[in-house]
């Protein structure tokens, strides 16, 4: 499934691809995560939550920017998650991106890999 900004003038700014492998829902977010396109992010990650799919794979590799907002969705994710008894994984970190997560300790709460094969085991 892909979803991009429906009816905004932040047209394509953000694309999300979701499949599920196994016991965990891969989510490859592409573009820039704000306060303008973090609910595209919000309505996927929900919907697996809802489907019984607790461990989110979150491929990041396309992702060039992310603000607050869109670490909020992130954040909130993982609790939800987590209560769940799963988790939120994120791949291959963009240095820009990475650099937000580190400023603000995000980080540290986080299960970061290098890549979807790491994160799948």
């Amino acid at each position: 499934m892909d979803r991009q900004t429906v009816g905004s003038a932040n047209r394509g700014r953000l694309r999300i691809g979701v499949r599920t492998e196994g016991r965990s829902e891969i989510v490859t977010v592409a573009g820039e995560l704000d306060h303008h396109t973090a609910e595209l992010l919000q309505a996927p990650l929900d919907d697996a939550l809802e489907r019984g799919q607790a461990r989110l794979v979150i491929d990041c590799s396309q992702l060039e920017f992310c603000d607050s907002t869109g670490l909020n969705v992130l954040l909130g994710a993982r609790l939800k998650a987590e209560a769940a008894g799963g988790g939120v994984h994120l791949v291959s970190m963009l240095p820009a991106v990475a650099r937000v997560f580190e400023i603000t300790g995000a980080d540290a709460v986080f299960t970061v890999h290098d890549s979807i094969e790491d994160a799948l085991t």
